[in-house]
């Protein structure tokens, strides 16, 4: 089995490392704060007292990270992780980030004679936590084969895409439809409420329905349960937007819905906070009407009736 480094442990990427650590993976991690990584230490990870040492050590080195500056910062520091990374070695960028950061990197990776494949992950940090998630991969064939097993590890659905940072590119058009679908799900929960509509049998209305989607079926039930909680911020989603927003850019497109979308967020991050839950968004049109959008007995947990599947579903596309 590989040895593999996990450096960032945040909502998403400690439940990645937890399915790593609890599937025997010979593990080593690290994060900012020393404390977050503690649970692993405890758990038998080793810590890591720089990203230099860790790719130093281990066979494959992933990062999931905040922000391409992020990434970018634990490479390329004095003691980062291209300072250790090596011949048959592999950096996995699990962070949502921008293409063309991921290939000024993975350049920089095949200098030193490691191989860079990105591997960003869709379906929310519920199915993160069971290994459920879907995971997409850009890179060679070769090192897609080689990092497939632990791919097979953190998730279920595991998709080719090409090359590097097919994958970056793929992730935040995937998160912009998303974002999208918040939206449009939150004028729809208001507008029913306006018209008299009971939420339980609206929410049933649309999961039944053409309107149905995966975002309804996880932040609507946030939404109407009153947790408002699906492990991501709005900091994170003006951030996935203008990654989106950059893309359309360098194909010299002009888009007419994720220039309002982003406006939108940007509005609610200035009134809300950085830090607030990004479903929360609901809040601007629950104050502008003076409505609450809560369903009394609504379920409280999130609910997933996908089953766990007995196989993994790999897709690879060929280059």
């Amino acid at each position: 089995m590989l040895k593999v480094g996990f450096i960032g442990l945040g909502n998403v990427g400690a439940k990645l490392a937890s399915s790593l650590l609890r599937n025997g993976v010979d593990l080593i991690v690290r994060d900012l704060h020393r404390n977050i990584a503690q649970p692993f230490l405890d758990g038998g990870a080793e810590w890591a007292d720089s990203p230099r040492e860790m790719a130093e050590e281990v066979d494959v080195l992933i990062t999931c990270l905040p922000s391409p500056a992020t990434s970018a910062a634990v490479m390329e520091a004095e003691n980062g992780v291209l300072a250790g990374l090596g011949d048959g070695k592999v950096w996995a960028e699990m962070s949502t980030t921008d293409r063309d950061e991921v290939l000024r990197l993975g350049e920089m990776v095949k200098a030193v004679g490691a191989e860079p494949v990105d591997c960003p992950v869709s379906g929310g940090c519920h199915r993160a936590a069971t290994g459920n998630i879907a995971i997409f991969a850009g890179c060679e064939r070769s090192t897609f084969e080689t990092i497939l097993p632990l791919l097979k590890i953190m998730g279920r659905r595991i998709l080719h895409t090409g090359s590097l940072g097919s994958a970056s590119v793929l992730k935040v058009v995937t998160n912009y439809l998303a974002t999208a679908n918040l939206l449009s799900l939150c004028e729809a929960l208001v507008t029913a409420k306006v018209a008299g509509m009971d939420l339980n049998t609206t929410y049933e209305a649309i999961r039944i329905s053409s309107g149905n989607s995966f975002v309804h079926e996880t932040e609507t039930q946030v939404i109407l349960n009153g947790s408002r909680d699906i492990s991501f911020t709005m900091d994170l989603v003006c951030k996935d937007i203008g990654l989106f927003n950059q893309v359309a850019e360098r194909g010299n497109l002009k888009l007419e819905l994720a220039p309002i979308m982003e406006q939108i967020f940007r509005d609610g991050r200035e009134r809300y906070g950085s830090r607030e839950l990004s479903p929360n968004i609901i809040k601007r049109l629950e104050q502008a009407t003076g409505i609450e959008i809560l369903a009394p007995g609504f379920p409280p947990e999130m609910l997933d009736d996908e089953p766990e599947a007995p196989g993994y579903e790999v897709q690879v596309k060929s280059l």
